[in-house]
């Protein structure tokens, strides 16, 4: 020990290694710190969490399998507790750009819970990383699962919550906007007329489909390799220890977790991830559309459509008073922007796996935990900040719908066609509204519709109802 000094001396099949004195850690994760001086970015709270969970499990199972003793056993579930609870997050060091297995991270799990385990237990008795804290496992089978459970979770306690959240005040606009009349656009052209409260339902449907597509993939996500250990055929793994494991991390997690139907499939391929990834990208796209809309339907407030109101939350220049930009819709854009370049992340390390195993498997942890966390906060950050707060310009929504030459269409069963669209041409060369050029054309007169026909078909508001 060389604690004046500031480091001490571990070892490991390779030798020795100078670690910090006030480490937890061991001489695996120090070299796995010197040797991937990458990006600074560790591994996600909830990736750090469970794999302490799945640590947990596997020493309460042990114990009772009579693969360790139960002194050391209850040692590690208690480090691994406090490991779980984020008590030790500042011992996890490692890049996220590491070995491919993840053996560096499920590594430094072992070394840092055999020091807190250690130091549980009397003098002269120890933990050791491999032989107790990862007894019965392999990085192999114990890293993808911890990406498996983590995401899980992420998924189920958080982002479908937020998505519930947004969509519940996407609905409350709906209803509030409910006869709030404005003109359609389709290919950002005049079309016939909808209400503000159809639109807003719209995107409310949008988000609840996408908790229903995120709901369809947990049943593939939740399912663990665990207990496949080094290719999937579970070597060194006594007779029970998969379904107990699960089991166990299925009680403290309070997840649906399940054992892989097919240990092979579930340790050489990751297309469970590259599927749910799909899905978050899919959301990030209905994000996408609902906050370009709302970004249009806001522009001006004097050049723009302004057909409503969103919140002023900061000043928008620097330069010039007075103006007011949708932050939080920009925002949730470059959420989802980041969001779709996570799914090609994930989607080209998907690929990249060969035979028994996938190697990139801490860069897909990375980006596709990051990306449910991302979407979780920009989605109740669009609810609270944004949507809650909208109000609509009634008058001015209303006068675009009655300006739009498309409400002709109700008259094409009356004059037909191509009468109507002469109709429509005239009021945009003349300036003048579809009912004006009508009554001026003679079509009443010649008894091709009454005026309160006419009225009729040119209620904005009855167009919106077929």
């Amino acid at each position: 020990m060389n604690e004046a000094e500031g480091y001490r001396i571990e070892h490991d099949s390779m030798g020795e290694v100078r670690v910090p004195a006030h480490a937890k850690w061991r001489a695996q994760t120090q070299r796995a710190v010197e040797n991937f001086p990458v990006s600074g970015q560790r591994l996600e709270r909830a990736h750090i969490e469970a794999l302490a969970r799945i640590k947990a499990a596997a020493a309460k199972v042990n114990a009772e399998l009579g693969v360790i003793d139960e002194d050391r056993a209850g040692a590690i579930v208690s480090a691994a507790e406090e490991v779980a609870e984020g008590r030790w997050d500042d011992h996890f060091p490692v890049d996220v750009f590491q070995t491919g297995s993840g053996t560096s991270s499920n590594m430094n799990t072992n070394e840092v819970l055999a020091t807190l385990a250690t130091e549980r237990l009397p003098e002269g008795r120890d933990v050791h990383p491999n032989d107790h804290v990862n007894a019965s496992q392999s990085s192999n089978d114990v890293f993808p699962s911890s990406i498996h459970i983590a995401a899980t979770g992420a998924v189920l306690h958080d982002l479908i919550p937020a998505l519930d959240h947004l969509a519940a005040a996407l609905e409350r606009k709906s209803a509030e906007f409910a006869t709030v009349v404005k003109s359609g656009r389709t290919h950002l052209m005049d079309a016939t007329p909808v209400t503000l409260g159809q639109e807003f339902g719209g995107y409310a449907a949008q988000v609840r489909y996408g908790v229903e597509r995120l709901r369809a993939v947990l049943p593939r996500l939740a399912e663990l390799p665990l207990g496949g250990t080094a290719v999937g055929t579970g070597i060194n793994t006594p007779a029970g220890f998969s379904a107990a494991v699960i089991a166990e991390v299925a009680r403290t997690t309070g997840l649906p977790l399940t054992e892989a139907r097919d240990h092979f499939e579930a340790q050489g391929a990751r297309d469970a991830l590259v599927e749910t990834s799909g899905q978050l990208r899919t959301v990030a796209v209905s994000l996408t559309k609902i906050s370009n809309d709302l970004r249009w339907m806001a522009s001006g407030p004097r050049t723009g459509l302004a057909e409503i109101n969103l919140p002023d939350l900061q000043p928008g220049s620097s330069i010039m008073p007075g103006k007011v930009n949708p932050v939080v819709p920009e925002a949730v854009l470059m959420v989802a922007a980041q969001v779709t370049g996570n799914d090609t992340t994930v989607a080209v390390a998907g690929a990249a796996g060969n035979f028994e195993l996938n190697v990139m498997l801490p860069v897909m942890a990375k980006n596709l935990l990051e990306s449910v966390r991302l979407l979780a906060n920009a989605s109740r950050l669009l609810a609270d900040r944004t949507v809650d707060g909208i109000t609509a310009n009634v008058e001015r929504a209303r006068e675009y719908a009655e300006s739009s030459p498309s409400v002709v269409t109700p008259l094409n069963k009356y004059i037909g066609y191509e009468e109507a669209a002469k109709v429509a041409k005239k009021s945009l060369a003349e300036r003048r509204t579809i009912r004006e050029v009508v009554l001026a054309s003679g079509y009443v007169e010649r008894g091709d519709l009454t005026v309160e026909q006419l009225d009729e078909a040119l209620d904005v508001l009855r167009m919106t109802h077929p």
